[in-house]
Parts: C-alpha cells; sequence; structure tokens
C-alpha cells in the first residue's frame, strides 16, 4: 500500500518535524522515526508507515474490549496494527506493540474493505485494538469515517496518550472507548510505561465530556499499583471527572514479558479492590480476567438486583425489563445500545 501523509505535524527550521499526535511530542529529524517507530521524517514530510498494515483481523464479542455497558452481546470486527507509545514490562501484545515496520508480518487491509468485513461477519461495530491504535490515527481516521456512514459503531482500545489537538479531530467518529489507566501516580507511569499519567487523565476526561462512551480498565498488578490508598485516589478522580456511571474494569494480572516472574494477582487483591471503588460511588465495578467471577456482572446500582449476568465474554441471562430498567426497582442503568444476543463466540481469526 503506498505511504500516506501522516497528520497532526508542523514542519520546522532544517526539516525537523514535530509531531503533535502523542504527548511525546517527538522533534524528528530528517530520515529519523519518532518514539512508535512508525511515523517517519522524510525531506520535511512526515509519513506513516502502519498505514493498512494489519497484524490481527479477528471477530470478538464486544465484552473482550472489554466494554460490558456498550452493546451487549455483539460483534466487534477486531483489528490491529504494529508499535505503541508506551513500552509497558508488563504488555501481553508486546510481540506486536514492541516491534518497527518490517519486522513482523502483517497484512494490508484498506479502510473500505475493514468495512466491508465488518458487515460481513454480522458485526455491529469496528475495534481497534490490541495494540495502541492512535499510532494509526489517519487509517482509524479514513475508516471510522467511512463505517460511521454504513451504520458501524466505532471503538478504540486505547492508552489514553493522545493530544487534545488530535482527539478533537477524530471524537466525532469513534463512539466508544475503553481507556487503560495503568496506576495512578507519576512514577508508575515514568518507570513502568515510558510516560505520563496526567495527559491520559486529561484526554480520559475530554472523551467523556465529547459524547464518547468511555469504559476504564485498571491492571492491578502485585506490589506495583495494588495499593488500597492508590485504588482509593484513582476512584475520587473517576467520580469526580468521569462519573459514577461509567464502567471500570479491575483486571487481573498474569506473569509476562518483563514481569514473567510476578505472580498473578489474588483474587482476593481485585475483590478488595471492587469494594473500594464501590464504597467510593462508583455504579460498575467489575472484576476482569477471573471467569465465572460474579464480579463480571451488572447489578443495579439501586436496589443491587442482578441484571446481566455473564461467564468471561459470555452473557448467560439478560434480566433487564423492556426499555432496559431494573425489573425489581425500576431504575434504569447507564447501558447504551440494544442486547444483542448470540450463541457462545469465541476469539475468531479471519
Amino acid at each position: 500500500m503506498p505511504r500516506k501523509e501522516a497528520l497532526m505535524y508542523e514542519v520546522l527550521a532544517k526539516d525537523i518535524i514535530h509531531c503533535k499526535l502523542c504527548p511525546k511530542s517527538c522533534y524528528i529529524a530528517p530520515n529519523k522515526r519518532g518514539f512508535c517507530k512508525v511515523r517517519e521524517n522524510d525531506r520535511g514530510r512526515l509519513f506513516t508507515l502502519a498505514y493498512g498494515e494489519t497484524t490481527a483481523q479477528a471477530i470478538d464479542p464486544i465484552e473482550k474490549k472489554p466494554l460490558f455497558n456498550f452493546w451487549p452481546g455483539s460483534l466487534s470486527f477486531s483489528i490491529s496494527t504494529i508499535s505503541c507509545t508506551f513500552s509497558c514490562v508488563w504488555c501481553q501484545n508486546w510481540n506486536i506493540s514492541q516491534v518497527a515496520p518490517g519486522e513482523i508480518r502483517t497484512e494490508e487491509i484498506s479502510p473500505e474493505d475493514a468495512v466491508k468485513l465488518a458487515k460481513k461477519y454480522g458485526c455491529r461495530s469496528i475495534s481497534y485494538t490490541y495494540n495502541e491504535p492512535f499510532v494509526w490515527y489517519e487509517f482509524i481516521m479514513d475508516t471510522a469515517k467511512i463505517a460511521q456512514k454504513e451504520n458501524i459503531l466505532n471503538v478504540m482500545v486505547t492508552n489514553g496518550y493522545v493530544t487534545l489537538e488530535a482527539l478533537d479531530q477524530i471524537a466525532p467518529f469513534i463512539d466508544a472507548a475503553n481507556v487503560d489507566i495503568k496506576g495512578f501516580t507519576e512514577g508508575f507511569y515514568r518507570k513502568y510505561c515510558a510516560a505520563e499519567l496526567k495527559p491520559v487523565l486529561n484526554a480520559t476526561t475530554a472523551m467523556k465530556d465529547k459524547g464518547i462512551h468511555v469504559e476504564v480498565t485498571n491492571l492491578i498488578i502485585p506490589d506495583l499499583n495494588d495499593n488500597s490508598e492508590e485504588i482509593r485516589e484513582m476512584c475520587k478522580w473517576h467520580v469526580e471527572n468521569l462519573g459514577e456511571e461509567t464502567p471500570l474494569h479491575l483486571s487481573r494480572f498474569y506473569p509476562h514479558y518483563r514481569l514473567a516472574s510476578t505472580p498473578e494477582t489474588p483474587v482476593s487483591t481485585l475483590e478488595k479492590a471492587q469494594k473500594i471503588a464501590l464504597e467510593m460511588g462508583l455504579h460498575y465495578v467489575y472484576v476482569g480476567n477471573v471467569p465465572g467471577h460474579g464480579g463480571e456482572n451488572t447489578y443495579c446500582p439501586k436496589c443491587k438486583a442482578l441484571l446481566i449476568e455473564r461467564n468471561g465474554f459470555d452473557i448467560t441471562e439478560w434480566r433487564l425489563a423492556p426499555g432496559k430498567s431494573c425489573p425489581e426497582c425500576g431504575f434504569k442503568p447507564n447501558i447504551i445500545g440494544e442486547y444483542e444476543a448470540r450463541s457462545r463466540v469465541p476469539h475468531s481469526t479471519i
């Protein structure tokens, strides 16, 4: 596929480029690339090296993103490319997120074909996922515009590391986002992600303010970000800036990548964090990566009745009354879209 000129940059003296896509704000000399490895300065013009290059094409339950309060039960055509704006030491997808163009096999796809495939497989949405989608900014922009015209929803699973200027331009075409807030201190972000926390919080708040359906994931890692006070501070920020109705997913860590010797998160730690979040006023607090745990379910914030029962990514019982209200007290939970019942669908690679 021909190279695509990038968006979100300015040219400075001596053809140095200032990239304005993410808060790393790279200054890129001619014939060099930014931190992400996929934005290259070619004689004073910035090009994306990832446009249309996919590392995965799959049909997923929307719950895998995870999005539990957005078109529950629906399918999402999930695609990814290479690279990331972070270098998290626990990354489960490091084999695609920490590589440069040419280091692994990719398959080309056009924005038009991505939308056609989503429709062909009966997917309600397209999810830009598995690696950081904002490094794929130009491709997502083009694809999302076409998808929107075809009544296909657009979903981003992101670390939230994007400038507000770049977010402003793409936000009208994005329907939902799961933002991974890695921890809640600047020290944690600098040491383990090579990034900063504040821009993530600013972008997440901006997404919510722009009408994007937001759900937050926090991967809880033993001895790194499982401190009760830190979790309490995160939940306080969550309620004050995103609202009590914005779902929070507390996800279990499993040993991976450079943290292969770190033990998995005890379920009791996740349950303690969930208890803190509920005490802080959040309405929808989910326990993730523990299939069959009661923390996967959706309960009525008012009367605590079970509304949606899940096992992993599957909805096993839908108890909401017509109009998506609680059958016990009539409260209407914050659930976007309609329930789309499906037979069990495992992760399916096309």
